[in-house]
């Protein structure tokens, strides 16, 4: 029992709907809330009234009323709003504020009902407009009317009250006013800009309805009272003004006549129309509701609006109302005035626009002839539409008509034109558009699909429209919306369709992310490819390819590949630099498909070089030399191309080939500079030389090679030849490193050299090397069966020249010591000292004897007994000996190395 009667407390908006924590405009004594259903995500505005406002106005007064008398005054208040929200359910016309929710009581009290999604009254439009004026425009000061989207932003509503959106409003203030009296048989009563709605569409809408009933001498049986004039003409200081009767839009058939009729709402009109003209923007009667002063006015002709004093407007009034429509509102006598479906056919409505909203309310009832050429034409005037009412009206108006599919391509022509020209076209587009287009194309899950060609005729104008998609909605709209609608046209077994659906991946890729191209557009491309049997798809493909792997569709003027180095990029011309698949899908994927085409013709191998020329820029230069080429050549060498496209091809070949030498070369180069390049070469050598003599693979200059043969020692710390240490050497002076090395058998030089002997001497440094005896063993002559004591025979036995010699081939006397041996009897000058080296050889006899590398033959000397001094003189030898040695011969045997020398003397 209890919880039951806890649910008979709680509301059934609050329960039902989401409503936002603070009012977005106030009209009246009723504040507005925005909400949202929680069932359905319906918008509605929750109208709330509040009692507490009653009381407060009453305890502003003097004295004290009694407590009965003031409650039976909130007891009406509260009965003429229920009576309006009633109504409101009652009543179902456009032009009627459409109810949502009916009238309930609130926890603290109050009423609340909801209705259809509203802007502002159209009092707070014209008091907003005031406020721009007083500020100088309408930048002045920021808006009191703004909305929260569904980010949570809070962006300003969109309101203007130009000429068009005037003449838009009153027509369907008219019509709602031609259905209250003819169709409801009820007079409003209290027609004021506080009684009129705008809502999201910027429709106006009739509200207010508290002081509704039906006109005097009315036949209908109507439950609503009548209107009683003694109670709502007074004025009760207690209660708000705007839950009263107006004075200021009243009909003096109320106030004068006491006479209830559908006139009187006619000139209620008239005076509603000169407040959206004048300045403020209020009526030009001024009562402060006080009837006194009402009937005091209208006393007098001057003091009541008529064409005479320009019906009392601060502006100048639009000549279509001047000539037929407010002389025929606003008069004293209700048998002269217009009624509402007169006023609908003035001349105030006589023009392209309003004739073209008309048609557009009433289209649905309209033949699809009608339709068709209305749509037709509407593109043509467009342009002239103020922006808001395309927005609002027309925008709206049109996305109704989808639900018909033979109107559907002329629909939506129209509604990007529009969405183009809006400039929050992109929020009108995601709100408005992208809903009925899914709505509209998507099918469910498990639905037969079934061919509509009315329907792909629809499809073809939305890719025909996709960049302006791609700008007007973000990547994860587009995913979720959009990207559906191309996979259907891509799956279309209409050519005209897939070929579209294709052109739109330069659009795509610049919206979507790469998994989502990569894993869902590129596997529906590449299956269409490989099964379409249409060479236009099959150059769609290509060139779709081509924007994949990073290159571009939209390029108006040719542009160079890239490969050669060079840039022919012209003004103006889209290029993509990133490519959108990765490099294995390009070469594991791309190339395949590209390499099973079996077709020839040129059109479809011109555009696959397209792609090559991508492909160039991405791949390995191995896939390209092994994979890339062959396919190159062959489509090159196909049977169908001209020359130039021959030539095109051989130029793609020879950059990518290019490209390849180049890369190749720079790798190879920095291969054998590395440490690497060292060890792959000795093992193809087997080990360097430095290594086998165990040397550092130090370069031996040109004067330690002299040094070396001439016995001048060697540099410090150096190895000498069997790879033992020398003794360092006093450092020589520059001059002498630089001078001409000089042989002991040279005769131009010889002077030279005696020179630098002298001064080696008269510096009293040492002259020869003295090496270390434990270096290297002692030399032992090893006696010879052929030959006894002769040097010769001793290398004709194989001993090489620097090799050490037995002792039983020389005698004691033969031997040179450690220290220079002067021969005073065999120079002719002072006595010189040479360095020697560690040991001292005899040149070789005329018998032939192999000579080792290291054997140096001395040059052809005049006579044979000159070359033999100086060689007895130069090797430490006496002349007798030299020439024992060089007489013995071995007979028919062919002179080698210095043999062959002395036989030319």
């Amino acid at each position: 029992m209890f919880s039951s009667a806890l649910k008979s407390f709680s509301s059934n908006i609050s329960a039902n709907y989401t409503i936002s924590s603070t009012p977005t405009t106030i009209c009246g004594a009723w504040k507005l809330y925005d909400g949202k259903k929680k069932s359905t995500g319906r918008a509605v505005s929750i109208f709330v009234f509040e009692r507490k406002s009653l009381d407060a106005q009453a305890g502003g007064l003097g004295p004290r009323s009694s407590s009965s008398s003031m409650r039976k005054v909130h007891e009406e208040v509260i009965a003429r709003v229920k009576k309006e929200s009633n109504l409101l359910a009652r009543l179902r016309h456009p032009s009627i504020l459409e109810l949502a929710e009916p009238i309930e009581d609130t926890r603290s009290g109050g009423l609340m009902f909801a209705t259809e999604p509203v802007t502002a009254s159209l009092a707070g439009l014209l008091q907003e407009k005031d406020d721009q004026e007083k500020a100088g425009g309408v930048s002045g000061r920021p808006s009191r009317f703004v909305v929260e989207d569904d980010n949570g932003q809070l962006r300003r509503r969109e309101l203007e009250i130009d000429e068009l959106e005037i003449q838009k409003g009153l027509l369907q203030i008219a019509q709602g006013l031609e259905f209250l009296h003819e169709s409801a048989g009820l007079v409003h009563g209290n027609l004021t800009p506080e009684s009129i709605y705008v809502n999201a569409k910027s429709d106006w809408k009739i509200a207010g309805l508290a002081f509704a009933g039906p006109p005097d001498n009315s036949d209908s049986s109507s439950n609503i009272p009548q209107i009683s004039l003694s109670e709502v003409l007074y004025h009760e200081p207690r209660l708000p003004r705007s839950l009263q009767l107006n004075l200021d839009y009243t009909s003096p058939d109320f106030v004068m006549d006491s006479n209830v009729s559908p006139a009187a709402d006619m000139f209620s009109l008239g005076l509603v129309i000169l407040a959206l003209y004048n300045s403020p923007h209020a009526s030009p009667i001024k009562t402060n509701s006080n009837i006194s002063t009402y009937k005091k006015l209208f006393s007098s002709s001057s003091s009541v609006p008529s064409s005479t004093n320009n019906y009392l407007s601060s502006r100048p009034l639009p000549k279509g109302l001047l000539n037929s429509v407010l002389s025929r509102l606003i008069t004293r006598r209700p048998g002269q005035r217009i009624n509402a479906r007169e006023f609908q056919q003035s001349q105030f409505f006589d023009n392209i626009l309003v004739s073209s909203i008309r048609f557009l309310d009433s289209l649905p009832a309209k033949t699809p002839n009608e339709k068709s050429q209305f749509m037709r034409g509407l593109p043509k005037i467009l342009d002239q539409f103020p922006r808001s009412v395309l927005e609002k009206k027309v925008l709206p108006a049109l996305l109704e008509e989808t639900k018909d599919r033979e109107v559907l391509f002329l629909v939506l022509q129209n509604v990007f034109k529009i969405v183009k020209s809006l400039p929050s076209g992109g929020r009108a587009f995601t709100e408005k558009v992208i809903p009925k287009l899914q709505e509209t194309f998507i099918i469910p899950k498990g639905s037969s699909v079934e061919r509509d060609t009315a329907k792909e005729a629809g499809l073809v104008v939305i890719l025909e429209n996709i960049e302006l998609i791609g700008e007007s909605c973000s990547g994860k709209e587009f995913k979720e919306a959009i990207l559906p609608l191309i996979q259907l046209g891509l799956e279309s077994h209409t050519h005209s369709i897939v070929d579209k659906a294709l052109g739109c991946l330069s659009t795509i890729i610049a919206v979507l992310d790469f998994s989502t191209i990569k894993h869902e557009v590129f596997p529906i491309v590449t299956s269409v490819f490989s099964k379409t049997n249409s060479l236009g798809i099959k150059i769609r493909g290509l060139e779709a390819f081509m924007v994949l792997c990073g290159g571009s569709s939209k390029a108006e003027d040719e542009v160079g590949d890239g490969l050669d180095g060079f840039t022919h990029t012209t003004k103006g011309t889209k290029i993509s630099n990133n490519a959108v698949l990765d490099k294995y899908t390009i070469q594991e994927k791309v190339v395949p498909l590209l390499k099973a085409m079996k077709t020839k013709e040129p059109a479809v191998v011109m555009a696959a070089l397209a792609v090559f020329k991508q492909v160039g820029k991405m791949a390995d230069i191995d896939f390209l030399a092994t994979e890339c080429l062959p396919i190159l050549w062959g489509f090159a060498l196909g049977p169908l191309l001209n020359l130039q496209q021959f030539q095109e091809y051989i130029v793609l070949i020879k950059a990518l080939s290019a490209r390849i030498e180049n890369e190749r070369t720079r790798k190879l180069r920095e291969l054998s500079s590395g440490p690497s390049a060292t060890k792959s070469n000795d093992l193809m050598n087997g080990g360097s030389t430095d290594a086998f003599f165990g040397t550092t693979g130090a370069e031996v200059g040109e004067n330690d090679f002299e040094r070396l043969v001439l016995g001048k020692g060697t540099t410090n710390n150096e190895p000498d030849m069997l790879g033992g240490s020398v003794r360092s050497q006093p450092q020589r002076s520059q001059s002498s490193r630089a001078a001409t090395p000089v042989f002991s058998w040279s005769t131009s030089n010889m002077k030279s050299a005696q020179n630098s002997n002298e001064e080696s001497v008269s510096s009293g440094q040492s002259a020869y090397v003295r090496s270390p005896l434990n270096k290297f063993a002692a030399l032992q002559p090893t006696p010879s069966p052929n030959a006894g004591g002769s040097i010769g025979n001793h290398m004709g036995n194989g001993f090489g020249i620097m090799g050490p010699m037995p002792p039983s081939s020389l005698q004691p006397s033969q031997w040179t010591s450690n220290t220079a041996i002067p021969q005073a009897q065999s120079f002719n000058g002072p006595l010189h000292t040479q360095p020697q080296s560690n040991f001292s050889l005899p040149p070789p006899s005329n018998a032939r004897s192999p000579l080792s590398q290291f054997s140096i033959a001395p040059p052809p000397a005049p006579s044979q007994t000159t070359m033999q001094g100086q060689y007895g003189k130069g090797m430490g030898v006496s002349g007798t000996q030299m020439n024992g040695i060089s007489n013995q011969n071995y007979p028919g045997q062919k002179k080698t190395g210095l043999d062959a020398y002395e036989s030319l003397l």
